[in-house]
């Protein structure tokens, strides 16, 4: 049964596996990844030149951010339940400045790195950049991941919270620098918050060093434990990569699926 235009892009926009899906996830990836470079960029004394070419880039991305917002949108079964969940409020705060206009609420786009957490998905070591051979390492770098992108978040909105009061956080280094010793729980005291709402985050960072770590060990070991049902078989139809194991037919396009014969002894 042929998919509507509204299945396939609702397919595309969450599919890794076809070559389509993954093209389209990499790209809002690079996407991201720019215009999370640009706002650690901004953070520091650069020709007004550079800023205003940077400021293009990100005009240009954050557009194409709202075309995949509305996109998402329109594919939703429940649109209701859409705009409330948890990504969707993420995507929505990355792309409000586009709908506030001229007030300077540009630092809502460090959000969008969550994104991230979204497009990167290990299920028996698939990602969207290939193959992972080995299931260890793919939670390895998961872990490292989601620790990196949870740091990078926090950075971002205490540099924004406090680099126009407070000396110490200057550069988005400082502000690095400061997330990583707290998160850890180092805490060496050479740089502090002056705001209320800084010390707020501070706390929060606290709380997630605390509840991360224990949080991403177990779901390490259900990773580990849990066995997967699907093979490897590539659709000459769609090009999807992955189906069950007992599985005839493309579950995408409904191609019968041509399985190699195990070799003759």
């Amino acid at each position: 049964m042929a998919m509507s235009l509204r299945e396939k892009v609702a397919f595309y926009l969450e599919d890794i596996d076809t070559p389509m899906g993954r093209g389209i996830n990499l790209t809002i990836t690079g996407l991201v990844l720019i215009s999370s470079a640009i706002f650690v960029i901004e953070t520091y004394k650069i020709p007004i030149e550079l800023r205003q070419r940077l400021n293009l880039i990100e005009d240009i991305i954050l557009a194409i951010f709202v075309v995949e917002y509305c996109l998402r949108l329109w594919c939703a079964e429940n649109r209701f339940r859409h705009i409330f969940s948890l990504f969707s409020i993420i995507d929505f705060l990355s792309i409000a400045p586009f709908f506030l206009g001229t007030i300077n609420v540009g630092f809502l786009r460090i959000f969008r790195w969550f994104r991230i957490l979204r497009l990167i998905r290990f299920i028996s070591g698939r990602t969207i950049f290939g193959y992972v051979s080995s299931e260890d390492i793919a939670i390895f770098v998961r872990i490292l991941f989601t620790l990196f992108s949870i740091i990078f978040v926090y950075s971002g909105l205490i540099y924004q919270t406090e680099h126009t009061v407070n000396p110490k956080y200057a550069t988005f280094l400082d502000a690095i620098y400061f997330s990583v010793s707290t998160i850890t729980t180092a805490g060496f005291g050479d740089i502090t918050p002056a705001t209320q709402l800084g010390k707020f985050l501070t706390i929060l960072m606290i709380l997630t060093g605390i509840v991360l770590i224990p949080w991403q060990l177990g779901d390490l070991v259900k990773r580990l434990v849990k066995t997967t049902e699907q093979i490897q078989t590539v659709c000459s139809g769609c090009g999807l990569a992955f189906h069950d194991s007992d599985a005839r037919f493309c579950k995408v396009c409904g191609t019968e699926l041509k399985r190699s014969q195990p070799a003759e002894k």
